[in-house]
C-alpha cells in the first residue's frame, strides 16, 4: 500500500469510492434516504478533479486500486476521508491519517478539526480526536447528526 498525493486521473476512482462507501457502509447509521441524499447517483467527476486538488488529498493506493483517501486543508480541516467498502479495519484509514497529520505539522498547523459521521466518529476518537459537538446539518432536503470533532497538535522535542 502506497500513500501519495492525488493524481487528476483518480478523480473516477475516488468519487466511485466516495458512493459506494456511503452506500454500502454509512448505510448502518443513516436512512436510506440519508444515504441517497448524500452520495447522490449523479456525480459529477470534474468536481472531484477541482476540489481533491485544491486541497492535500492523500490516496492509498493498492497497486492500482485506490483504497482510500482523506483530503486536508492548509488551515487544519479534514474534509471528505473514505476508505473503500472492501479495505474497512485494515489500517488503511490510520495510514492516511498519519499523512495528513504529518502534512499538518509539516504546514505549523496545531490543530486539526473535522465534521465527522456517526460511522467515522469511532475512527477518529481513536486518532486522538475529542468531540467538542454534536450537531444536524443538511443536504439535499435530508438532515443528518454528524460530529465536530477536534486534536491538538503539539511539536515534539
Amino acid at each position: 500500500m502506497k500513500i501519495r498525493l492525488f493524481e487528476p486521473q483518480d478523480a473516477e476512482q475516488l468519487a466511485q469510492l466516495f458512493h459506494e462507501t456511503v452506500r454500502a457502509i454509512n448505510i448502518h447509521d443513516y436512512s436510506c434516504s440519508q444515504v441517497r441524499a448524500w452520495a447522490p447517483d449523479d456525480i459529477h467527476f470534474r468536481n472531484w478533479v477541482e476540489a481533491c486538488s485544491s486541497r492535500f488529498t492523500y490516496v492509498a493506493d493498492d497497486r492500482g486500486v485506490i483504497a482510500g483517501f482523506g483530503e486536508l486543508e492548509p488551515h487544519g480541516h479534514i474534509d471528505c476521508f473514505y476508505c473503500h467498502k472492501d479495505y474497512q479495519h485494515c489500517g488503511v484509514g490510520r495510514q492516511i491519517y498519519q499523512a495528513i497529520e504529518a502534512k499538518a505539522f509539516e504546514l505549523s498547523v496545531n490543530r486539526l478539526f473535522v465534521e465527522a459521521s456517526i460511522t467515522a466518529k469511532p475512527f477518529f476518537q481513536r486518532m486522538g480526536f475529542a468531540v467538542v459537538k454534536e450537531q444536524t446539518v443538511s443536504c439535499r432536503d435530508e438532515t443528518f447528526v454528524n460530529y465536530v470533532m477536534e486534536k491538538l497538535l503539539e511539536k515534539v522535542a
